[in-house]
C-alpha cells in the first residue's frame, strides 16, 4: 500500500509542482545516472530541494531514490515520521556521534550497496537562499567506502527564493537545475573534496554565465 502511495504523491501532487508551478530548467539532464548506485548531491537551500532532485529521475527508479535526511527533523513525531520513511523514503542519519564507534552514514551506505539512488546534501543543513556554503567530508567518506556509486555534482538555482527555510508554502519562481560531470574518487578525501567544490563552484558559475547572457538578450 505505501508503495502506491508513494507513486501517487510523486506522481500527482510533487512532479505537477515542480514542473509547472516551478518551471524547472534542467541543463545537462544526460548526465544524469540511468541506474545505481549513485550519489545524487546538491547545494541545500529549501525543503523543496529533495523533491526537485527526486523528479529528475524517471519514476521507474523510485523505489530506489533515497534522500537522506536529518534524524532529528523528519523523526521528531510519529506521522511525520512515518510520512519522511514510508512516502518520502528518507534515510535517517543523526547529527552528530554519540561515540567514536558510531557511524552515522551506516545507513547511507547500506543504501548505496543495495544499489539505491542517494540524494545526499554536503552542505549538511540548508543555507543561505542562493549561496554555496562549506561542503562537509562526509561526502569524502562514502565516496571513500564506495568508489563504484558515481557522485553526481548538482547546483540549484531560485529554490532558496521559491521556498526559503522557514517558509511553509512555496511561491511560483523560476528554478534551475545544472548536472555536473561524476566526481571520480581520487584516493585522497582532501583532494576528492577539492574537486568536488571546484565541480560545484564551476555549475554556479556557468549558471551566472547563462543568467547573464539572458539578461542582455532581455
Amino acid at each position: 500500500m505505501t508503495r502506491w502511495l508513494r507513486f501517487a504523491f510523486f506522481c500527482l501532487l510533487v512532479r505537477p509542482l515542480v514542473m509547472v508551478v516551478l518551471g524547472l530548467n534542467v541543463r545537462h539532464r544526460e548526465r544524469l545516472p540511468v541506474r545505481g548506485p549513485a550519489i545524487l548531491t546538491a547545494n541545500h537551500n529549501s525543503h523543496l530541494d529533495t523533491m526537485v532532485m527526486a523528479s529528475l529521475l524517471p519514476l521507474s527508479l523510485l523505489p530506489r531514490i533515497r534522500p537522506a535526511a536529518a534524524a532529528d527533523y523528519f523523526l521528531k513525531n510519529r506521522l511525520l515520521a512515518w510520512f519522511a520513511r514510508e512516502i518520502i523514503g528518507i534515510i535517517p542519519v543523526r547529527r552528530g556521534r554519540s561515540g567514536p564507534d558510531d557511524d552515522p552514514l551506516a545507513g547511507v551506505s547500506m543504501a548505496i550497496e543495495r544499489g539505491d539512488l542517494v540524494i545526499f546534501f554536503p552542505e549538511g543543513t540548508r543555507g543561505e537562499p542562493e549561496t554555496l556554503s562549506v561542503f562537509k567530508k562526509g561526502l569524502a567518506h562514502l565516496a571513500q567506502r564506495h568508489p563504484e556509486a558515481a557522485v553526481v555534482p548538482i547546483f540549484l538555482h531560485g529554490l532558496g527564493k521559491s521556498m526559503p527555510k522557514g517558509a511553509a508554502l512555496p511561491v511560483p519562481f523560476f528554478c534551475d537545475v545544472f548536472v555536473g560531470e561524476p566526481v571520480a574518487w581520487s584516493g585522497d578525501r582532501e583532494r576528492f573534496m577539492e574537486d568536488y567544490t571546484q565541480r560545484m563552484q564551476g555549475l554556479a558559475e556557468e549558471w551566472a554565465s547563462v543568467a547573464g547572457a539572458v539578461a542582455e538578450s532581455d
